[in-house]
């Protein structure tokens, strides 16, 4: 069981690239209820789906990035932080679908950081004190998909 962010991260480092962008995926469908756009939905079924093509792969990485760049040039000096949890999503989704090589990282990992931020936008837009909920919920995700 992950309990903590050293053994996560170990743990997605361990993870060849196809099951880093499965694992980013997953990250983004639990935060993507957050979200307005509806575009992203299918960028991210393509990002789970194990034989998704490259050119696939890239056009839902387009609709990521265009998806981002809307939502942050429409909604991001606005201060709303329920749109902002929905720029994030965006972000997530990014990651998700990014080619490995721009994220040293890893993908999985930016789209979980991408995702908790998400998550805590949401929260202050609610007044809610949900700090370490989505981290919580990522390390059983990756459970998950690890014994799986």
């Amino acid at each position: 069981m992950i309990s903590d962010d050293n053994s996560f991260r170990a743990a997605l480092r361990s993870l060849n690239n196809k099951d880093q962008r499965l694992a980013a995926a997953k990250f983004v469908e639990h935060v993507l209820p957050l979200c307005e756009d509806i575009r992203l939905i299918q960028a991210i079924r393509i990002a789970c789906n194990d034989n998704a093509s490259r050119l696939d792969l890239a056009e839902a990485f387009k609709i990521a990035k265009s998806s981002a760049l809307h939502s942050h040039a429409r909604y991001g000096s606005e201060g709303d932080w329920r749109r902002q949890a929905g720029y994030f999503v965006a972000r997530a989704a990014i990651a998700a679908l990014a080619p490995s090589c721009q994220m040293p990282e890893g993908v999985a990992w930016h789209a979980a950081l991408s995702s908790r931020l998400a998550r805590a936008s949401e929260a202050i837009d609610n007044g809610e004190d949900k700090e370490n909920q989505e981290r919580e919920d990522q390390y059983q995700i990756l459970t998950s998909i690890l014994e799986a």
